[in-house]
């Protein structure tokens, strides 16, 4: 049996920077991780994976589309798929491979096999039982059920199968359109596939700013992507390797269906903490399996511990990291923080969509007084440079101070311009403090200056 200070249950984003927090702090850390490669969800079958074949097709779409425009003049490429998957498969590994390093760098002891937790101050690997002080559950999520959809990984797929289909589709059919569904919709469709994405509500990714989903949702229309909103799926039926989805309209409760070769069930993901005996052990839980903790992420059992999916909030990457790195310092004596009003979120799709802060929607509902600062990429001329003119930053600030209380952006490299907007928002600034930054001419950034300038007196580009 092995003494640690700290063990942490899963690998993934949170879990394996908790640990290397943890050893950097002085204590003796043990992750457990049971998939055979450290990362989790986001590096083997997730973020990681997903970006790389949109950076790929991305790559296909500008040689398409754009080549000939800039006198890069040939035939079109071909697509192997074969290659593309090993270059995501690359890809996992050099980062897992990574983690692997850094574990051993930093003294971290990997624990290979699924943990569980047989009382407080003991967590059991396979036969063995080790010791801890505190024990922190990172165990993230899974993809969610969906009544009447029977998922084989095949034909009827979650992200993880969507990633790895044994070819492309001539018809896709994503069941749900927030982050996921068209991400991989939106590979899928310069892949050459006729995508059909099925949402029950009436406008994509759900929480958003207003402004944004519609501007979203047109441009991946007129992408090629097609949308059938407001519909409840019934039933996926499976039959020669091809699907037929039925859903039902709600407006009219009149039933449909639809047939593709393949089908991504994307209505989001559930809390994952099967096997790890939380109930015996009393862990209070919510109501939406969740599992609950007080301000310092501890359990009602002393010494355990959660971060990440398994707890409420946004199911991010990024989210499950800075609360790994506020319990290791709240667990070494230290004062932990995670600013959950600061949380960016990130839509890689082209353009990238991203958001931080309040939502209009947000900011009406509660009776704030509030500015609206706007400024269209069509006014950036490195973004005419570059073929990325769809979208704008739109700024809200407060009526009377000026400080930022969100920013929401659709256009080229949303997901990099954001953080201005992050660090301005941690230190509590104003519009007007973005506007009298110098930013360098020529580049996208430029956009989140002019929409803060038009807090004020106005952009000068539009």
């Amino acid at each position: 049996m092995a003494t640690y200070d700290v063990i942490i249950i899963g690998g993934g984003p949170g879990g394996y920077v908790c640990a290397i927090r943890c050893a950097q702090l002085g204590l003796k850390t043990a992750c457990v991780e049971g998939r055979g490669a450290l990362g989790g969800t986001c590096l083997n079958v997730g973020c990681i994976p997903s970006k790389a074949l949109l950076h790929a097709t991305h790559e296909l779409h500008e040689a398409e589309h754009n080549f000939a425009k800039m006198g890069l003049k040939g035939p079109a490429p071909k697509v192997d798929w074969k290659q593309m998957l090993a270059y995501k498969d690359e890809v996992i590994e050099s980062n897992t491979k990574g983690i692997e390093f850094l574990f051993k760098k930093n003294k971290v002891d990997w624990l290979q096999g699924w943990g569980s937790i047989p009382e407080a101050g003991k967590v059991k690997v396979g036969d063995e039982v080790h010791e801890a002080k505190s024990i922190i559950i990172a165990t993230g999520s899974e993809p969610a059920a969906l009544p009447g959809v029977e998922i084989d990984e095949k034909t009827v797929v979650t992200s993880t199968g969507a990633l790895e289909l044994a070819k492309t589709p001539k018809k896709m059919v994503i069941i749900g359109a927030g982050v996921i569904g068209l991400e991989l919709g939106s590979v899928y469709s310069r892949l050459g596939a006729e995508v059909t994405v099925i949402e029950f509500l009436d406008l994509v990714t759900p929480g958003m700013d207003g402004e944004v989903q519609k501007s979203f949702q047109r441009i991946l229309k007129k992408q090629g992507m097609e949308f059938i909103m407001g519909a409840a799926v019934q039933k996926t039926e499976i039959a020669k390797g091809k699907a037929k989805v039925t859903y039902k309209l709600r407006k009219d409760d009149s039933e449909h269906e639809i047939e593709a070769d393949a089908v991504l069930v994307a209505t989001g993901r559930k809390p994952y903490t099967e096997g790890l005996g939380l109930e015996a052990l009393g862990v209070e839980m919510l109501p939406r399996g969740q599992i609950k903790v007080g301000a310092d992420w501890q359990t009602n059992v002393k010494g355990i511990y959660a971060i990440g999916d398994v707890i409420p909030g946004p199911m991010l990457a990024h989210k499950a990291e800075d609360e790994g790195m506020a319990v290791a310092e709240q667990i070494a004596g230290k004062h932990g923080h995670v600013n959950y009003g600061v949380i960016p979120g990130v839509i890689y799709t082209t353009p990238e969509v991203a958001s931080v802060g309040k939502t209009e929607e947000q900011l009406k509902e509660e009776g704030r007084a509030y500015k609206v600062g706007k400024f269209p990429f069509m006014g950036n001329g490195r973004a005419k440079a570059t073929f990325s003119t769809e979208g704008f930053v739109k700024i809200l600030a407060d009526k009377e101070t000026d400080r930022i209380l969100g920013c929401h952006i659709i256009g080229p490299s949303a997901g990099e311009l954001i953080h201005e907007i992050c660090v301005a928002m941690e230190f509590g600034a104003a519009a007007e403090d973005i506007a009298l930054t110098c930013h360098a001419h020529p580049t996208y950034s430029e956009a989140v200056r002019e929409a803060a300038l038009a807090c004020g007196d106005g952009p000068i580009h539009v």
